[in-house]
């Protein structure tokens, strides 16, 4: 990293002057400060991944600058978990009326030992299971998809008790059905499970995320389901790509489609290989991706069974395209996707207006329109304060940082103040 200003800023001078850009003229181009770019030319400063990303896409170089300072992964990577237990583990979870809640897998002989002063017995009493679970299995199979329309507007700490609680309802019900119910409900399951390391993830808890992940997979295979594994890969590079860590995400989606999943799995698996190769500075192989992503994804069958994937985007990988347009350093273009996809969101998916209206607004930023990123972005911090995601939380950081870069500008900087209320609240109470 001590080499980068001296390989970086030589090089990124002999490429502005080849093509025929000052100082000035290159400044307004990428929207950083003359003085900025002078001093990262000099060595002075190092460059960061996306101002690399800004200059390769405005010098035309095709990745020759960005690959010179790469991505590097954020934070330390999520901790291991022991594997899911089988039909030994016990499932604790406290509600605390604060908000103050948890959730712990114990295994059956660690609770024996630690004893139990008081339980409240909570079974599912003794009638026969041919009777209750096809009525819970329908019941529950309606409210999947009330919880997920539910997911878009609340934070994951308003859903997270009742979604393990089903959870363990149909995992409950499965191991005293016969087949082909006992099947169905594991499979049920697992979608909740799947659902729930969602979720946690969106609470900024990666490890549970992997977690839980891992549990829906158990689940599904133990109903018959082995494309589920597939997409769990799927999962695992998301959080990968929130990381920043672009190897790992391309290489966790490339495992996914080596799998040979149905197509809508390979499709979204295909998508996830493009945001790591945009992460990358890959603009070839990430729009190869995105092509392969749209002709899976259009030759996916209606399941029987809840969607895998987003519902709540009418055409994801163009959305998703937006976003590769933006960390491929070309804000304009993602600027405009985005826009377009944008207005197609329905209203009452406040989590992915949120999610993808900070990164239209940091598109527009990042193209120089400041005006405008922050007449979008004003109204968005409520919606991402109602539902209190991790990874918006990512993406309003970044928005920060470029307007931190603007300290005289008015709007900048009173959206500033807001973004710090928004990532920083005071405590209550």
């Amino acid at each position: 990293m001590d080499q980068q200003p001296l390989l970086f800023g030589p090089e990124l001078r002999r490429l502005r002057v080849a093509s025929g850009y000052t100082l000035g003229r290159f400044s307004d181009r990428v929207h950083y400060s003359k003085s900025h770019l002078s001093q990262v030319e000099r060595g002075l400063k190092p460059a960061g991944p996306e101002l690399a990303r800004l200059c390769d896409s405005a010098l035309g170089a095709g990745g020759r600058l960005a690959r010179l300072v790469p991505q590097r992964p954020s934070g330390t990577a999520p901790e291991t978990l022991p594997d899911p237990c089988d039909e030994g583990e016990e499932w604790h979870m406290h509600l605390s009326p604060d908000g103050d809640s948890w959730f712990r897998p114990v295994d059956r002989r660690t609770l024996v030992a630690g004893g139990a002063a008081s339980v409240v017995a909570l079974g599912l009493g003794s009638g026969p299971a041919h009777t209750q679970a096809p009525h819970a299995l329908r019941s529950a199979r309606l409210l999947f998809d009330q919880y997920r329309a539910l997911g878009q507007s609340a934070p994951p700490g308003a859903l997270l008790p009742t979604l393990v609680a089903q959870t363990h309802t149909l995992r409950t019900l499965a191991r005293r059905a016969a087949a082909p119910l006992r099947a169905e409900l594991l499979q049920l399951a697992s979608r909740y499970a799947e659902f729930v390391g969602w979720l946690v993830q969106e609470n900024g808890d990666d490890t549970g995320a992997l977690w839980w992940t891992e549990r829906s997979v158990r689940l599904a295979q133990a109903g018959g389901d082995h494309d589920l594994a597939a997409y769990a890969l799927v999962r695992k590079a998301l959080i990968a790509f929130y990381r920043d860590d672009a190897a790992h995400t391309v290489e966790l989606a490339r495992r996914a489609q080596e799998a040979h999943p149905p197509p809508r799995i390979a499709g979204l698996a295909a998508q996830q290989e493009a945001q790591g190769h945009a992460l990358a500075g890959d603009h070839s192989a990430c729009m190869r991706a995105l092509e392969r992503a749209r002709e899976q994804l259009a030759t996916a069958d209606s399941p029987d069974g809840p969607v895998i994937g987003t519902v709540h985007l009418p055409d994801p990988v163009s959305m998703i395209t937006g976003w590769c347009l933006h960390d491929l350093g070309r804000p304009r273009a993602a600027a405009a996707v985005l826009d377009e996809q944008i207005a197609r969101l329905p209203e009452h998916a406040l989590r992915n207006q949120a999610r993808y209206g900070t990164r239209r607004a940091l598109a527009h930023a990042q193209a120089g329109e400041l005006d405008h990123a922050c007449t979008l972005a004003g109204p968005l911090l409520d919606h991402a304060e109602a539902v209190g995601s991790a990874t918006i939380r990512t993406d309003l950081r970044k928005l920060k940082r470029t307007l931190a870069r603007h300290t005289t500008h008015r709007a900048a900087r009173e959206l500033d103040q807001r973004l710090t209320a928004v990532l920083h609240p005071e405590p209550h109470g």
